[in-house]
């Protein structure tokens, strides 16, 4: 069924001018002049088709049929209010749901949400990790971390951190009384931890003017934060990713033992639907996210530990 209902701003008016008895005090409440009350009013009249007011010189009473209307319009006037005003507390509390790869929630987004929660405790936040790009709609998801260049058509989409590729290894490994880790030349002597492609290590080891062999040996894994992992566990020296050997580094699960690093083709982005970009949940998210790749300093690792 089509509704045929009078205009908003009408039945606003009508609303106020009944309950103060009043166009010019229901004009003051609204923020307009008394002559727009006057025709909201009149307008509404002719929609419905019958006089709600009866106008004696500075009194203003309601007819009969004003009476009975009042309330109704009041009572759904309210509800709209009431609706409108816990729609706005859902946007800046309650769930987010947050699509981020499995890697990078485990080792730099997990270890500081503890943080986030200190700051907006009526926000919950589910993390969503998985390799795959997920569906806003069909996923249910609000805001995504994404690693890549930063192309995604139709999606709001900032900068959030750079990488370098550098070598970690445990600290008991620079310790033992095994192979020596002094030059770039030793790693050839230890067990080096890949990823798929493995191609991040030659690029490395030529850069630092090792002559690579033909084939370089050593576990493969799919996922960098499960290298990293077999890293802190002293099964190798791996080629990591500065996000996610950050925390472990300034913890002491990690050790740098040399200083050359190269720059890494990806990026992390945070992105969601253009038309979310400023939801109050989701500006919150993003906003803090940025400030902590801010105070990504030497300082910033020692307020994890706290958190």
């Amino acid at each position: 069924m089509t509704r045929r209902l009078p205009p908003l701003n009408a039945l606003r008016a009508f609303e106020a001018a009944a309950r103060l008895r009043s166009f010019t005090k229901a004009a003051a409440e609204l923020h307009v002049t008394q002559g727009a009350i006057s025709h909201q009013v009149r307008a509404l009249e002719e929609h419905i088709g019958v006089p709600l007011f009866r106008r004696h010189n500075r009194a203003l009473q309601l007819t009969a049929e004003g009476q009975d209307y009042w309330p109704a319009i009041r009572d759904a006037l309210d509800r709209l209010d009431d609706a409108t005003r816990r729609l706005k507390a859902s946007e800046a509390s309650g769930l987010l749901t947050v699509s981020v790869l499995p890697s990078f929630a485990a080792r730099w987004l997990v270890p500081r949400l503890g943080l986030f929660r200190l700051r907006h405790p009526d926000i919950d936040v589910r993390i969503a990790a998985a390799a795959e790009l997920a569906n806003f709609v069909r996923d249910e998801v609000d805001v995504a971390i994404r690693h890549g260049h930063g192309n995604y058509p139709g999606l709001h989409s900032i900068k959030l951190l750079e990488e370098d590729l550098f070598p970690v290894c445990s600290p008991l490994l620079l310790q033992g009384g095994g192979a020596p880790l002094q030059a770039p030349a030793d790693l050839l002597h230890h067990t080096l931890l890949h990823d798929e492609t493995k191609a991040g290590w030659r690029s490395w080891l030529e850069a630092a003017g090792v002559t690579v062999p033909a084939t370089l040996r050593g576990p493969i894994f799919t996922d960098s934060g499960m290298t990293v992992a077999a890293t802190i566990a002293g099964q190798g020296v791996a080629l990591a990713r500065s996000s996610l050997a950050a925390h472990d580094l300034g913890q002491g699960g990690l050790a740098r033992p040399f200083a050359l690093s190269l720059p890494y083709d990806y990026a992390y982005f945070v992105v969601c639907p253009l038309a979310a970009a400023d939801r109050p949940k989701i500006r919150a998210f993003r906003d803090w996210l940025v400030a902590e790749v801010d105070e990504s300093a030497p300082g910033a690792v020692a307020r994890l530990g706290a958190a």
